[in-house]
């Protein structure tokens, strides 16, 4: 259905539950840290239910909080978005070239002399978002087909060029500019394992659930019973991801204040430059309002679950790099959940556009409400 209300009557019908997702949010983090914290030996029990090092909780959570979106999705309509240009070519521009660049200058400018956490920062700027972006795309309205067809790209150049960018930006372009050198070691199929399970499996289940359910039941029953229904989850399933990561890093976060200070600096820069000159790209092109804020949210995001992974493989759990990558979504997810506000508040400045508009999935709504 096509939503044309402006942005304080769109905020305004949100549930009780959706309208207060910061403050979900905050008290997840806060779960998270106190958790950590409070009970000893909870990081190595939740770090131990594992598989080849990727951690069963996290992934878990993901998978819940992934799939009502990806449920949602109209497969139907991707030829709309492979067809435009402008929107690919966009994308790829901004999450390979000018992302990770951005990111080496400023850990370079604001970390010059702490090169652990300059190389785990980089590290994140490599690292382009696969998962969580889809919820705040979500969020804030924007076009939930393009969405898919972005990260799914993001996914394919993610297991091809993370390894070949790591050593340019590591090893090659700091030797060039005179600049200490440092390595990383990553393989094709550690990316590759990463992809396939936060974002292949809920995207395959998605996929079968939509293809299954309107074939049987057809797509009145599924979009207006079997979506309201598993909706809320994509909910659950944040709350608890960020209460379980949080809990696994808490310690480091909370002995080492000063250095999460030190560290969050770039990383603000970084959302707000991405987040900004995606969404400048976007109406400069005329993308229209749902498109524009998708490629505002694909470019700022990232996939700090890899980055983690590959600091902590490299450098160890201990290491200030694997610090680097855990304050990421530190700094990120409170972030991304402000500029889903003041996308929603810029959205009046978009003429409306004949793109369908997806209703979102988080909220649990009360009766008539829609966004």
């Amino acid at each position: 259905m096509t939503d044309t209300a402006t942005p304080p009557a769109v905020v305004g019908k949100l549930s009780t539950l959706d309208r207060f997702l910061p403050v979900w949010i905050g008290a997840a983090m806060l779960a998270g840290l106190l958790l950590g914290r409070a009970i000893p030996g909870l990081n190595t029990a939740l770090e131990s239910v594992a598989i080849d090092g990727v951690s069963l909780p996290i992934a878990l959570g993901l998978l819940i909080m992934m799939y009502p979106v990806l449920a949602k999705v109209r497969y139907d309509r991707l030829d709309t978005v492979t067809g435009d240009r402008k929107l690919l070519i966009s994308s790829l521009v901004l999450n390979w070239v000018f992302g990770p660049a951005l990111m080496f200058a400023l850990a370079w400018l604001l970390l010059p002399d702490l090169p652990e956490y300059r190389t785990g920062l980089i590290i994140v700027g490599l690292a382009r978002c696969i998962a969580m972006v889809i919820i705040w795309n979500d969020l804030a309205c924007g076009d939930r087909e393009a969405a898919a067809v972005l990260v799914a790209l993001n996914s394919i150049f993610q297991v091809v060029m993370f390894a070949v960018l790591g050593w340019f930006y590591l090893a090659v372009l700091p030797g060039w500019l005179g600049l200490e050198q440092t390595t990383i070691d990553t393989s094709p199929w550690q990316i590759a394992k990463s992809v396939l399970i936060f974002l292949g499996v809920p995207l395959a289940a998605g996929y079968l659930s939509r293809r299954l359910g309107e074939a049987t039941k057809g797509r009145d029953w599924y979009e207006s019973k079997f979506l309201p229904r598993i909706g809320p989850w994509a909910l659950y399933g944040l709350l608890f991801t960020i209460v379980i990561l949080f809990a696994l890093q808490g310690e480091q976060i909370t002995t080492h204040p000063f250095d999460v200070a030190r560290i969050a600096l770039p990383l603000l820069a970084y959302f707000a430059i991405m987040w900004g000159g995606g969404y400048a790209l976007g109406a400069a092109l005329g993308l229209g309002y749902e498109r524009t804020t998708t490629l505002a949210f694909t470019a700022a995001g990232n996939n700090f679950e890899l980055a983690i992974a590959v600091a902590i493989a490299t450098y160890g759990a201990t290491s200030g790099q694997a610090l680097a990558g855990v304050v990421g979504p530190l700094i990120e997810v409170p972030v991304l959940v402000a500029l889903v506000y003041v996308s929603l508040a810029l959205r009046k400045r978009f003429a409306p556009t004949t793109t369908p508009t997806v209703d979102p999935v988080l909220p649990t709504a009360e009766p008539g409400a829609h966004r």
